[in-house]
């Protein structure tokens, strides 16, 4: 449907009233405005907002007006068209990948058109459908909207007034980012007409960039060029986008999760997070002795195997020692090596961790369990850089670079006499403190996702990902376990949801967890309400074995053959009344055999 040059507003309306109505559109099914909305939780208590897995912002339209007039100042009119476009084009392609996620089953239309639908529910425009039309296969794509109180236009018109120019350029990097990454190439909008430039009502058309007859006058504000120009020059080579990975699809793969012995990444954004990280890559090239501390299971052993990987000690050996998990008898040995015949059983020599970390990194996990009379010797290594072995006669020079981490706060160890005071500050070199996972909220999706990769493939199975419900409660469970215990409650949802369904709460907590906080989401009638707590699955009788999820019954499933006729077979609305998702009632009845 090609657009025409010159179209009233009316017959905008009326074409729009008829493709909604000819469109293969299902109004009823997944997700509807409804479903996005409850989507959109609200924890006051934490001082966050979330839409799913993403933290969101609640601030005024009239403090984006202000940036955007700052930025006009700062990079001129082009410039901030080119930023704002690419900050809504990332936008878009997150909501995309979100919806995929969480409507993974729905029809392509639907998924498409929730976007739209998302842009209304965060507040920047009310969008009318005119028409759209795609063929994913061919690479075909046609969609044409109006866009009525576009809040970009209010801000820009207030500060710069009626001018020559189309002003949504954040909310058309967005239009084009959603529908890239639905088609998996990309896709440009283009505004027609503004209300910023004296039009009525907003009106863009989107199309592939190629079948544009200039692409290039959209293309440069897809790249940072535009607006970097008068930045950190050096800076734009390492993070300019190329064109052509613009608009590539949202690939749902497992190639970035570890294999075999790989180590993982660090994993996070949060500011907690990135400052400890800035501190590693600050000290890897020294050979500072460091001290991580933090609460148990925050990843310390993680964080000394990546200090290690960049620092300079990195083709030779990390060694690691729990110096907990070590008898007191043992430890010296352990440590220093021993050499043959030193005691019963000494039958060979044998090397100790400093010399077999000779040139790498010594890592000594809960080093505050080591006793006094240990502390002192590993003390003299530390300080004379040689050792001796049990029963041996000569000194060993060794090159080592030693990594501590306790859970326990060591000056507080020393004040009670449990912790040689002249160690301490031998260890205490470079202290590094790492938070709990709680204090660091915004790192979880990120680190959900690359569990469920992780053991989806190392269990080989075909978990698509987390109802909306299993997300909102893992961002607000206190983890007193931190991220050891986000990656075993994956770890259980995944081996305990069947394939090709989602991780539901009760596939996480299963073993006596405290419940997470209440949260409140955003009701139809557009006020925040409570959000229920879901009732604990049904499980066996006592006495009767392992506990574990009732099978489907019989009545149950003339429960959903019912729900199913109530609702003339609509899927998405027969799951509400049901109180479960279209993914969660779509698994069921294939299960039961009912569809």
């Amino acid at each position: 449907m090609p657009p025409t040059d010159r179209i009233s507003l009316a017959e905008l309306q009326q074409r729009a009233v008829q493709a909604r109505t000819s469109a293969d559109l299902d109004a009823g099914a997944s997700p509807t405005l409804r479903e996005l909305t409850e989507a959109l939780v609200f924890a006051p208590g934490d001082g966050r907002i979330w839409l799913n897995d993403q933290r969101m912002l609640l601030w005024r339209a009239s403090t984006y007006g202000s940036l955007r007039r700052e930025l006009v100042a700062r990079l001129g009119m082009d410039g901030a068209r080119s930023l704002l476009t690419r900050v809504g084009y990332a936008a878009g392609a997150r909501d995309a990948e979100l919806v995929r996620t969480l409507w993974s089953d729905s029809d392509p239309a639907n998924v498409f058109d929730a976007g739209p639908r998302m842009h209304q529910l965060e507040g920047f425009v009310r969008p009318q459908t005119v028409a759209f039309e795609f063929d994913i296969g061919r690479g075909d794509f046609y969609a044409e909207f109006l866009w009525h109180d576009s809040s970009e236009d209010d801000e820009h018109i207030a500060a710069f007034g009626i001018g020559t120019e189309a002003a949504c350029w954040m909310q058309l990097g967005y239009a084009s980012g959603y529908a890239s990454a639905f088609m998996g190439k990309l896709i440009v909008f283009r505004e027609l007409s503004c209300r910023a430039s004296g039009a009525e009502v907003c009106r863009i058309v989107g199309r592939p960039a190629d079948h544009w007859p200039d692409p290039e006058l959209d293309l440069h504000h897809f790249l940072p060029d535009a607006s970097a120009r008068q930045l950190n020059p050096p800076a734009r080579a390492e993070v300019a986008p190329r064109i052509a990975d613009i608009g590539r699809p949202l690939a749902d793969d497992d190639s970035t999760a570890p294999a075999g012995d790989e180590l993982p990444p660090l994993i996070g954004i949060s500011s907690s997070f990135s400052a400890a990280r800035h501190l590693i890559e600050r000290v890897a090239p020294t050979s500072a002795t460091v001290l991580f501390t933090g609460p148990s299971g925050a990843g310390k052993e993680l964080f000394a195997q990546t200090l290690h990987r960049i620092s300079p000690r990195a083709p030779a050996p990390f060694v690691a020692l729990n110096c907990a998990a070590m008898p007191d008898t043992l430890i010296e040995s352990e440590l220093f090596g021993v050499e043959r015949g030193a005691f019963t059983g000494a039958t060979v020599s044998r090397p100790g961790r400093f010399e077999r970390a000779s040139g790498g990194t010594l890592f000594l996990d809960e080093i505050a369990s080591l006793s006094f009379a240990a502390q002192g010797k590993l003390l003299r290594a530390l300080q004379e850089r040689r050792i001796e072995r049990v029963g041996g006669v000569r000194e060993i020079r060794v090159d080592v670079r030693v990594v501590a981490a306790t859970n326990v706060d060591l000056r507080e160890e020393v004040e009670r006499g449990r912790f040689r005071e002249d160690l301490y500050y031998r260890l205490n070199v470079f202290p590094v403190q790492l938070p709990p996972l709680k204090e660091r909220r915004d790192d979880i999706p990120q680190l959900m996702e690359a569990f469920l990769r992780r053991y989806r493939q190392l269990h080989g199975r075909r978990v698509p990902g987390f109802t909306p419900r299993a997300v909102q409660a893992l961002l607000q469970y206190d983890f007193p376990g931190n991220i050891r215990e986000l990656q075993n409650l994956v770890e259980r949802g995944v081996i305990m949801a069947g394939d090709d369904e989602p991780i539901d709460l009760h596939h996480l907590f299963r073993s006596g967890e405290g419940a997470p906080p209440q949260v409140w989401s955003l009701a139809h009638s557009g006020r925040l309400t409570e959000a229920p707590q879901p009732a604990p699955p049904a499980t066996e009788p006592e006495g009767s074995g392992p506990k574990r999820p009732r099978p489907p019954q019989p009545k149950e499933a003339q429960r959903y053959r019912n729900a199913l006729v109530a609702s003339r077979y609509n899927v998405a609305e027969a799951a509400r009344q049901l109180g479960l998702s279209r993914a969660q009632l779509a698994y069921r009845l294939k299960r039961l055999g009912i569809a």
